[in-house]
């Protein structure tokens, strides 16, 4: 098969197109022909030499998120079956022609759907679900800050908790990404560069704080993070792209009774994951069939052009999904 392969940690010029083996697969697995995978930000870590994979993942071939059809199935599979056209969250692996998915992470493309579509869907939607509506516990009514607005995670928070009957604000590096942010269905959304969201989000909700906020930057945003929960908020951190080592007033956290939690998806369990999807499937799909909720592609690379694809994602110029795509 055809794969993109990290030749040695580095810049975006060490992801080379290269032959190698198909993957084997599990009893509980498929085996899916990949017409499409997302790019997300672990790729990048990864890439880099910062992301190690979890064990029996391809320790050199990225990718966490893939959509195709599915061509092989393990002897323990029930649900899948050859020819269906299926998109996941996987381990890894995913920048190939063929990748092995446990069959309970896998979800249908939805209908109308194309493939780089499908594909942009899985290791966002799956984020948000676990650390929103599990973690964070966000309700119908309440009220979700998304740091990132623009990105890929961001984009499928603001239409994934508007759907579901919250109040949503974001932030954002620029006007325009700020303007689709506000287009998707946010609130507001606040341009990070040109205002203090702590103030802006104090004016909006007259003093009161949000109930959740879903945070990838940690540094110096928690301790503003923390002023602008509300009474028993909760803080749910996925990346800490300016810093993990932070200090929290701890009186603070005590005296408006806050949660501050956060998890990482890729080393969890199958049965975990599974759940999720299961999830997914039966409150987001419905959403996006009806076109509630819609996937945002930014731009389309083929696999050959990888490298500029994780160009153009550590510039941050881009609004919602890169996708990678393989040509029969």
């Amino acid at each position: 098969m055809k794969a993109v392969v990290i030749t040695h940690p580095g810049g975006p010029e060490v992801l080379q197109l290269m032959e190698r083996p198909r993957p084997s697969f599990a009893a509980n697995e498929v085996l899916v022909k990949v017409a499409a995978a997302g790019i997300s930000r672990p790729d990048i870590f990864q890439r880099k030499g910062n992301y190690p994979p979890p064990a029996g993942a391809p320790e050199d071939i990225p990718g966490l998120e893939i959509a195709g059809t599915v061509v092989e199935t393990g002897a323990d599979v029930i649900r899948w079956q050859t020819g269906d056209k299926v998109c996941a969250l996987v381990y890894g692996g995913g920048y190939a022609t063929y990748c092995s998915v446990p069959e309970g992470q896998c979800l249908p493309v939805p209908d109308s759907f194309t493939f780089i579509e499908a594909a942009s869907l899985p290791e966002t939607f799956f984020t948000v679900w676990t650390n929103v509506f599990d973690q964070g516990k966000l309700q119908p009514g309440e009220s979700l800050l998304v740091h990132g607005g623009s990105s890929g995670i961001g984009v499928a928070a603001i239409q994934m908790a508007t759907a579901l009957g919250s109040t949503v604000y974001a932030t954002a590096g620029s006007d325009e990404k700020c303007k689709f942010c506000e287009e998707l269905g946010a609130a507001k959304a606040i341009n990070y560069n040109t205002e203090d969201f702590t103030a802006t989000i104090a004016r909006l909700t007259n003093n009161r704080g949000v109930d959740v906020i879903l945070d990838m930057v940690g540094g110096n945003y928690t301790p503003c993070n923390l002023q602008s929960l509300a009474d028993e908020g909760r803080l749910v951190m996925i990346n800490a792209i300016k810093g993990k080592d932070v200090q929290v007033d701890l009186s603070l956290v005590m005296r408006k009774r806050l949660i501050i939690t956060g998890s990482m998806l890729r080393s969890r369990e199958i049965a975990f994951k599974s759940a999720i999807a299961r999830n997914l499937e039966k409150r987001i799909w419905p959403l996006l069939a009806s076109k509630k909720i819609k996937p945002v592609v930014y731009s389309v690379f083929t696999a050959l052009h990888a490298a500029n694809a994780h160009q153009l994602m550590e510039r941050n110029d881009h609004i919602g999904k890169l996708v990678l795509r393989f040509d029969s």
